[in-house]
């Protein structure tokens, strides 16, 4: 096992890491920029190294200030945590490279599935359902108005290399065609540097449905069960919850069985997230995330399993610990995101918190890097906290998430909690008759 793991992130999710690692014996060391140097991971952690000002770009996307660090703190290992380098391949590839275990899947796993063609591509051949959509990249607005006319509208154009909404378009009419896939093909490249766009039919009303999955080295994959994460609001999940309310038994063990026999046979390893739209009784593919997810939380509170601890033993070369025939859901979960952004026009509201308490109680868990008088800098995502709470029911899970916002304090910023309290009273959250596309509609009338 390690004796010391560098942490290559911020905020909450560089928090969960040092409180695992703590738990395992284990040294820990945080990068931070010059924005974080008060940052409760900074203060947590048993050192720390300034890598960079505040700008990303110049600090926690700086690899070869990152790998020094590493190098003169003597870590054995690096935990990329989510967002940032969690899924550049070029970074993994340089931490192996260097003689440091990456706390994650293999650079070659991580180039695959993070170009969207391939990934679809390469799924499709091991058994997994897929979107109807073009083979590959789409060259020309010529060649991809042909193609949506043969499939039929309404389609949608994506980013090979995109995520986070950036780089989508929805194409109704084939007279919008042109001027959706010129933009789309522009924001692909102002965001992740490759114009390259795909196209697929475009479902009306779907879920999200996703499935944590999990290999080691030694052959062993496994599923834990999916997360349904339909309520969004320009592609971004605001909430989470497991298990589905719409899901059957048969239906939840047939494509998380699928899923786990994916990427045994693509020789996995670690955590990842198989994520589908579900239609009709149907899943379809849409991608697939090599690292920890911000929503792990819910799993975690479902199963009794710490993800970040098995990431970092499956790292370590060793077993999982959790086989399939003894795993057994429990209850249901929930988590809401909390953003420092007006719940009203959702324009980022970063400052210093006044005043903070956390929600406390049976099955409540607030995961966040706040704490008063912190100031929450402008230059990072506005995500500042994650409350996830278990129930034995989702009835019961539901009614402890509205009693754990109203005791949740944060004073000297706006933040989105008013905005979970609204949507846990609406009738069709409370029903689970959602899509992904509820909430947005239902904004637009607010």
């Amino acid at each position: 096992m390690f004796k010391k793991i560098l942490i290559a992130n911020r905020g909450e999710i560089a928090l969960r890491i040092i409180r695992a690692c703590k738990e395992m014996g284990i040294a820990t060391v945080v990068v931070h920029s010059t924005a974080d140097a008060s940052s409760m991971a900074v203060r947590l952690a048993d050192e720390s190294v300034c890598i960079g000002p505040p700008q990303s770009k110049d600090s926690y996307l700086n690899i070869p200030a990152i790998l020094s660090a590493a190098t003169l703190t003597g870590a054995e290992a690096i935990h990329p945590g989510y967002g940032f380098l969690s899924e550049n391949a070029q970074f993994a590839r340089m931490v192996e490279e260097h003689g440091f275990a990456f706390i994650g899947p293999s650079s070659e796993h991580i180039e695959q599935m993070g170009d969207k063609v391939t990934a679809k591509q390469t799924v499709a051949a091991l058994g997994l359902p897929v979107v109807p959509g073009s083979d590959g990249g789409v060259d020309t607005p010529e060649e991809g108005l042909a193609l949506a006319e043969d499939m039929g509208f309404p389609v949608i154009i994506k980013a090979a290399s995109g995520g986070g909404g950036k780089g989508m378009q929805v194409v109704r009419k084939a007279d919008e065609f042109v001027e959706c896939f010129i933009r789309a093909r522009t924001e692909a490249k102002a965001n992740f540097g490759d114009d390259t766009v795909y196209i697929e039919k475009f479902l009306g009303n779907p879920r999200h449905i996703e499935i944590q999955v999990f290999g080691d080295m030694h052959g062993n994959a496994i599923h834990l069960g999916e997360r349904d994460c339909s309520i969004q609001r320009r592609h971004q999940k605001l909430v989470e919850e497991a298990p589905s309310p719409i899901l059957s038994e048969e239906l939840r063990n047939e494509i998380g069985s699928l899923a786990a026999e994916t990427i045994r046979k693509m020789g996995y390893r670690g955590a990842g997230t198989i994520e589908f739209l579900y239609e009709n009784g149907k899943f379809y593919f849409m991608e697939m995330n090599t690292r920890i997810q911000v929503e792990h939380p819910v799993t975690e509170m479902i199963t009794g399993i710490d993800l970040i601890a098995e990431q970092i033993r499956v790292a370590a070369g060793e077993p999982l610990t959790v086989k399939k025939e003894r795993l057994r859901l429990r209850g249901h979960a929930i988590e809401i995101r909390i953003n420092a952004e007006d719940p009203d026009t959702f324009i980022p509201s970063p400052g210093t918190i006044t005043q903070f308490h956390a929600a406390g109680g049976l099955g409540v868990r607030f995961d966040s890097a706040m704490y008063n008088g912190y100031t929450i800098p402008p230059y990072y995502d506005s995500m500042i906290g994650k409350l996830i709470v278990h129930g034995r029911n989702r009835e019961e899970c539901i009614r402890r998430l509205r009693r754990a916002i109203r005791e949740t304090v944060v004073t000297g910023i706006k933040t989105t909690l008013p905005l979970h309290d609204w949507i846990l009273q609406q009738e069709a959250f409370l029903s689970g008759n959602y899509t992904i596309h509820w909430l947005e509609d239902q904004l637009k009338d607010r």
